[in-house]
């Protein structure tokens, strides 16, 4: 229960990528049989791509993943815009990805205004018109958040800088592959997306640039992605990528139908269930197959750790990758309690999720809280039920 995690790759995904990790093993650069071969892979998954975006194949560059793709979006634009000004505008609750690209640039002379949001996660478009100014050079807004699920208002964003004619990035990584991604109907210019979270394999991802926009590379070294991006081009990833977008576009309005009803039966049997549970985010503009919640008195690692004891992975919002006991940025953003955050955590679901799994979790869950609670002297004082 943590698809926004990564995702597990599809066995069709799998199939298509497996003849070119040993048989079609030739470099697209190179001009002999093999290399053509492999070129005409990667080329094959750039238009597989762009349909599932509503791009041309030509805006499709292919990279590492979504950190990349941001780190790209951002940079490649600041430096490439420098002469128009070095003014960014993006969000208290962007992935680290975007937050510590654009401290990066400020430590290096740039501005970086940090937009809040409300309490349900959402930025209001007017506060990026008022944050708007002469020598702004990008907006960066993800589509949709990694951890409450709240999914933005990219298209009226996009329409008030397209106005201005100021560059406006969406880090896409969360909703390409779950739910419908237009660019066009977005109004951005540059689109960040990884493979490996719509089933698709590890290591590969893609950045998409609007015709015509300037963007300065970030990785030098050789001619590939016609001069904008050097490295060999993963071959086996990027036919992965394409083949899970091909997939995807096919078949995730199921999905999403199906996603949405179980996260329905998962809040709900949760609510009635355990007392002093919130629900963050948006209740209606969220993610499909996103619960994230915080649960009062009962530390969210805790929480994590004896799930995973009784077969069940989710995440938790109290502590990163470093091992920071710190709150969720994203939490703290919506406004609530650095003590509260601590209890948080997040269920994602994905199309192999079933109803047996959900009435799971809603079995053991219960009393895991309860347990914790119990051993939460702070929590029992406050209950009325001694130490």
């Amino acid at each position: 229960m943590d698809h926004a995690a990564t995702t597990p790759m599809d066995e069709r995904v799998w199939q298509v990528m497996a003849p070119y990790l040993r048989e079609h093993y030739g470099n697209p650069a190179t001009m002999y049989g093999p290399g053509r071969k492999a070129s005409e892979a990667v080329e094959r998954a750039r238009g597989q791509l762009a349909d599932l975006l509503g791009a041309r194949p030509e805006e499709i560059y292919f990279t590492s993943g979504g950190t990349e793709s941001d780190n790209w979006a951002i940079k490649g634009i600041a430096h490439a815009w420098e002469k128009k000004g070095r003014h960014l505008i993006t969000t208290k609750i962007e992935h680290h990805a975007v937050l510590e690209s654009c401290h990066f640039l400020e430590k290096r002379g740039w501005e970086v205004t940090v937009l809040p949001v409300d309490g349900d996660g959402l930025v209001d478009p007017e506060d990026v018109r008022r944050a708007l100014r002469d020598d702004t050079v990008l907006v960066s807004v993800m589509h949709a958040n990694n951890e409450i699920g709240t999914v933005e208002p990219i298209a009226e964003i996009g329409r008030i800088l397209r106005e201005r004619g100021v560059p406006f990035h969406t880090d896409a990584v969360q909703t390409v592959g779950k739910v419908p991604v237009a660019v066009d109907q977005l109004n951005v210019d540059l689109l960040s997306l990884s493979a490996h979270k719509f089933y698709g394999p590890k290591g590969v991802g893609a950045l998409y640039v609007r015709r015509g926009v300037r963007l300065e590379p970030l990785l030098h070294g050789g001619g590939q992605e016609r001069g904008r991006r050097a490295s060999t081009h993963n071959v086996p990833g990027i036919v992965g990528l394409g083949a899970a977008a091909e997939l995807a576009a096919g078949e995730m309005g199921a999905e999403e139908v199906e996603l949405r009803r179980l996260a329905w039966l998962l809040w709900e049997g949760l609510r009635e269930r355990i007392e002093g549970i919130r629900l963050n985010g948006h209740p209606e503009k969220r993610l499909p197959g996103n619960v994230n919640v915080c649960v009062q008195g009962a530390e969210g690692e805790a929480m994590l750790l004896c799930l995973d004891n009784n077969g069940v992975c989710v995440s938790s919002g109290s502590a990163c990758t470093t091992g920071s006991l710190e709150p969720s940025h994203v939490l703290l953003a919506i406004g609530v309690s650095a003590e509260v955050a601590h209890g948080s955590l997040r269920f994602t679901l994905g199309k192999e999720s079933t109803v047996e799994q959900v009435e799971h979790v809603l079995a053991v869950l219960p009393g895991i809280v309860a347990r914790l609670r119990e051993m939460n002297p702070l929590y029992a004082r406050r209950e009325g039920k001694g130490v």
